[in-house]
């Protein structure tokens, strides 16, 4: 986590925090209350270069995320700027190189506004529930297992994505995995598997994107009730059990296809 205190920026930074690239780049463009889908890119890009040379002048050593996060901005503008042949643009419009970004940021934001969504419903919680009143809980609850809420499951994986950072770097620039793949992948592990550690689930993937997916998707189920959590110990493992209704939730008409659509 970075913290760095900006006086010279257009932005005027107040100490902020920022977890990677797409953090600050978020923050540039809802404090100049931009339209995500028309980033002003060569703005963008200089504000972002102004960060980085901020930090260097602090001697704030930076992760490799944030540098190749400045060769992709740098390259995303370097198109733009690239004239187009308008015959050929007829015959093969060119998609906007900005597309991918975007589809980045969106994401990103859509995992921050979860983690702060449970993390309301933890402060909720603890508010309700006394210890004793969920002692009753789960003696009514009649379960062997431990009552876990979805903040478990967010500490579970932040806790991987944590040990993520210091694992060894795989090529995988290429890779597209998406939430609706994350669907389909659960769809097949949970086909074979009943129940499954969730920091194994995670710890599978490739990439912190593949991860950030994979939660993703596994919180759309746990809403849609085909998957619920589990922990058969006070300090065991967070584990993913399929429910009753699993098949039915993929089964069912335009449910999966109304996901899919709200992550395009």
């Amino acid at each position: 986590m970075l913290s760095l205190f900006v006086v010279a920026s257009p932005l005027n930074f107040h100490l902020e925090q920022y977890d990677g690239p797409l953090d600050l780049l978020l923050d540039l463009i809802r404090k100049q209350e931009i339209n995500i889908y028309d980033i002003p890119i060569a703005r963008i890009t200089e504000q972002y270069l102004e960060y980085m040379q901020r930090a260097a002048e602090m001697n704030i050593e930076l992760s490799g995320e944030f540098i190749y996060m400045a060769a992709t901005l740098i390259h995303i503008k370097s198109r733009m700027l690239l004239p187009r042949d308008p015959e050929l643009e007829k015959l093969l419009p060119e998609e906007d190189p900005r597309l991918e970004l975007v589809e980045k940021l969106l994401e990103r934001e859509r995992f921050k506004s979860a983690a702060e969504m449970l993390q309301q419903k933890r402060v909720v919680e603890e508010a309700v529930w006394s210890n004793a009143q969920i002692e009753h809980f789960r003696a009514e609850a009649g379960d062997a297992e431990l009552a876990v809420t979805l903040f478990d499951l967010v500490k579970t994986f932040q806790a991987v994505l944590d040990r993520s950072k210091n694992r060894p770097v795989y090529e995988i620039d290429s890779e597209e995995v998406s939430v609706p793949d994350m669907l389909r992948y659960l769809r097949k592990i949970f086909s074979e598997e009943n129940e499954v550690a969730a920091a194994d689930l995670f710890e599978r993937q490739r990439s912190r994107r593949a991860m950030i997916c994979l939660f993703l998707a596994v919180l759309e189920l746990v809403k849609l009730q085909a998957l619920g959590l589990a922990q058969t110990g006070a300090f065991g493992e967070i584990g993913l059990k399929r429910l009753n209704g699993f098949e039915a939730a993929f089964s069912a008409d335009g449910t999966m296809a109304a996901i899919e659509e709200g992550y395009h």
